[in-house]
C-alpha cells in the first residue's frame, strides 16, 4: 500500500516523499481515509507508530479544500499535554505543509507570551498548544477559537493523568459545536472512553495495535540490584557498553538532578530535563542530546512522551514508574518506526511490586539478570516507596485550614500547624 492510494493530494505526497517515507504505517493506513471522509475518530496507537502524520496529513488536506487566505483564523486546533510534544507536533505540521499555503504556530507556557501573541495576530490557520497557555491567551482575548473546524486531542490519556480534564472541558466550550474531532490515546481505558463520549460524535474506533502491546523491536531486560549500587551499576553499563546516547528515567526531579551530578562526576556528559527546568533549558538539553554533545539525558516522566529522538538506541529505567502504563511510554522512546532498541530497568527490592504490575500489563515475564558485585540486598524490604504522601498531607492540611480559619485568626492557625 502506498500514500497515493490513500487519496492524498500531490503537495502532501511531495512533502511525505521529501521526509523519506515510502509506505504508510498501520495507523496511517487505517486513519487517513476515514478523516478525509469527515468522520470523528477515536484512535489508539503506541508511540513511534507515525500517529502524528496520521492526523496531520488528512487535516491539512481537509483545510486545503476550503481556504481563505485573506482572513486567516484558527481553523484547526491540536491540543497536547506537554511542551515537548507540542514542539514535535508543530515541527511535523510545518514539514508536511511545506508545499501548501498555511500558517502554523505553537504556544505553551514557561516562555514569554509576547512573540506568541505577535504570531497569532499575524493570522494563523493551524494552532498547536498546551491547555494552560491556550486558556490564558484566550482569556486575554489574544486569540479566538470560534472558527475551529477540526479539533485534535493528542495523548488524551496523558492529559487525564496530568489533571487537564477541567481545562479540556473549558476549551471544548470555546470551540464551535459543529466540528470534526480527532482523539488519540495510547490506550482505551474507561476514563478515555468516558471523555470520548463527551467530545466525539459517532466516532470511528481505530485500534492499530493490541491495547498496551509493546514494540517488538525493543529488547527489554531487568537487572536486580541493591538501591545503593544502582548508580555504580549504571555507570558500568554505560562505560562497558560504550553507550553514546542513553535516555534515563527517574521518578523525581530531585532524583534526576542528583543522578545527573553523579554521572558528570564519573566523566559522563549529562543533562537533566524535568518540570522545574525552564523551557529554554529543556530545549537546550534536548538539542544537545540530539546532537550527541552529551551522552546522557536524565528525565522525569514529563519526557516520557513528546520527545522525538530518531533512532535512540538505549533507554534506562533508573527507577521503575509506580504507574505501569508509564513504563510503556518510557521505553517507547526507543525502537521507534521499526528500529531496534534496548530498554533496561534497574530494579531494587522496594520496586518488586512495580515490576510485577508491569509484567502483568504487558503479559510478559521480563528477562532478569544479576551482575557480580552488584547483587540485590536480600534483607531489604519489598515494601514500595510511599508516593503521593506529601500531596495527601497537603490536601488534609488544606481542609483543616478551611475549617479552623472560621474560628481562629490566621496567625494562631499558622502557629498551630507549624507553617
Amino acid at each position: 500500500m502506498t500514500f497515493e492510494s490513500l487519496g492524498l493530494i500531490s503537495p502532501l505526497l511531495k512533502s511525505v516523499k521529501k521526509q523519506g517515507y515510502n509506505s504508510p504505517s498501520p495507523i496511517q493506513l487505517r486513519t487517513i481515509p476515514i478523516i478525509i471522509e469527515g468522520h470523528d475518530v477515536l484512535a489508539s496507537a503506541q508511540t513511534g507508530t507515525g500517529k502524528t502524520a496520521a492526523f496531520t496529513l488528512p487535516m491539512l488536506q481537509k483545510l486545503n479544500q476550503i481556504s481563505n487566505k485573506r482572513h486567516r483564523s484558527i481553523r484547526a486546533l491540536v491540543l497536547t499535554p506537554t511542551r515537548e510534544l507540542a514542539d514535535q507536533v508543530y515541527s511535523n505540521i510545518k514539514e508536511y505543509s511545506e508545499f501548501l499555503d498555511f500558517e502554523t504556530t505553537v504556544i505553551y507556557g514557561g516562555v514569554n507570551q509576547k512573540p506568541q501573541v505577535k504570531k497569532l495576530r499575524s493570522g494563523i490557520d493551524v494552532l498547536v498548544s498546551t491547555p494552560g497557555r491556550l486558556i490564558d491567551l484566550e482569556s486575554q482575548r489574544h486569540l479566538s477559537l470560534s472558527k475551529v473546524e477540526i479539533f485534535v486531542l493528542d495523548e488524551a490519556d496523558r492529559m487525564l493523568d496530568m489533571g487537564f480534564k477541567r481545562d479540556i472541558d473549558k476549551i471544548i466550550s470555546l470551540i464551535p459545536s459543529k466540528r470534526q474531532n480527532l482523539m488519540f490515546s495510547a490506550t482505551f481505558s474507561k476514563d478515555i472512553k468516558k471523555l470520548a463520549h463527551t467530545i466525539l460524535k459517532y466516532p470511528k474506533l481505530i485500534n492499530a495495535s493490541p491495547e498496551n502491546s509493546m514494540v517488538e523491536a525493543i529488547s527489554q531486560k531487568v537487572f536486580r540490584v541493591s538501591k545503593e549500587n544502582k548508580t555504580k551499576l549504571l555507570i558500568k553499563l554505560i562505560s562497558d557498553g560504550n553507550w553514546r546516547q542513553v535516555l534515563i528515567f527517574t521518578r523525581t526531579k530531585h532524583g534526576a538532578n542528583k543522578l545527573c551530578e553523579k554521572l558528570i562526576n564519573a566523566r559522563i556528559p549529562s543533562l537533566a530535563i524535568h518540570g522545574n527546568k525552564s523551557q529554554s533549558a529543556r530545549k537546550k538539553a534536548l538539542l544537545s542530546f540530539k546532537k550527541n554533545e552529551i551522552r546522557v539525558l536524565v528525565a522525569t516522566d514529563i519526557a516520557a512522551r513528546g520527545l522525538d529522538i530518531p533512532l535512540l538506541p538505549n533507554v534506562v529505567n533508573f527507577e521503575l514508574p509506580n504507574i505501569p502504563q508509564d513504563y510503556i511510554h518510557r521505553i517507547g522512546r526507543t525502537g521507534r518506526a521499526g528500529a531496534n532498541g534496548i530498554a533496561i530497568s534497574l530494579v531494587c527490592a522496594e520496586e518488586t511490586s512495580y515490576l510485577i504490575s508491569i509484567e502483568q500489563l504487558i503479559k510478559k515475564k521480563l528477562d532478569k539478570e544479576i551482575i557480580k558485585g552488584f547483587e540485590p540486598d536480600l534483607n531489604a524490604s519489598t515494601e514500595p516507596p510511599k508516593i503521593g504522601v506529601n500531596r495527601q498531607n497537603r490536601k488534609s492540611r488544606s481542609k483543616k485550614i478551611k475549617a479552623f480559619s472560621k474560628k481562629k485568626s490566621r496567625k494562631s492557625f499558622k502557629k498551630k500547624f507549624r507553617f
